[in-house]
């Protein structure tokens, strides 16, 4: 039988194995940092069409990872109640849940219609950001048909191309 020490630990490990996968399988590119660049204050940064789903997934996991560690530290916090902790346990099991359908989503889009895109998870209403140049009506249908297809209950699902 497992004890809440255990179950804890599997938890916590399961949450460091997700993590360092994630880390694993990041582009070197977000990795490596060029100190010798200044930038002035008033300086404009363009982004590239084609960069515009890796900022999206960039700021998604700056939140994500932002939540994490508040989630930890109530977690870890001994003056917080076991009621407290549990809730915050169980909301740090729906967000890596919720972050691991939106990559599923994404990388089902696109062995299936061959696109990149991006898929944020908001309760029943799932934003899908498509990287084309041309909208098309038929594709964006196609997408939310496929989307859909992996919930048992009905979604409210946008798509938008940029």
């Amino acid at each position: 039988m497992i004890n809440k020490k255990n179950l804890w630990f599997l938890t916590l490990f399961s949450l460091v194995l997700v993590l360092s996968v994630y880390y694993i399988t990041m582009p070197k590119e977000l990795l490596l940092t060029n100190n010798n660049v200044t930038q002035e204050d008033n300086a404009v940064i363009s982004i590239e069409e084609a960069n515009i789903i890796e900022t999206l997934r960039q700021e998604d996991n700056n939140t994500t990872l932002e939540e994490i560690n508040k989630l930890k530290a109530t977690i870890s916090d001994n003056t917080i109640t076991t009621d407290a902790r549990n809730e915050a346990f169980d909301a740090l099991k729906l967000l890596n849940q919720i972050s691991s359908k939106e990559e599923l989503l994404e990388e089902k889009v696109k062995n299936t219609h061959g696109v990149d895109s991006f898929v944020k998870i908001d309760g029943d209403q799932i934003r899908v950001v498509v990287n084309s140049s041309e909208p098309s009506t038929t594709l964006a249908n196609d997408i939310m048909r496929t989307i859909q297809s992996n919930f048992d209950t009905k979604q409210y699902i946008v798509v938008q191309f940029k």
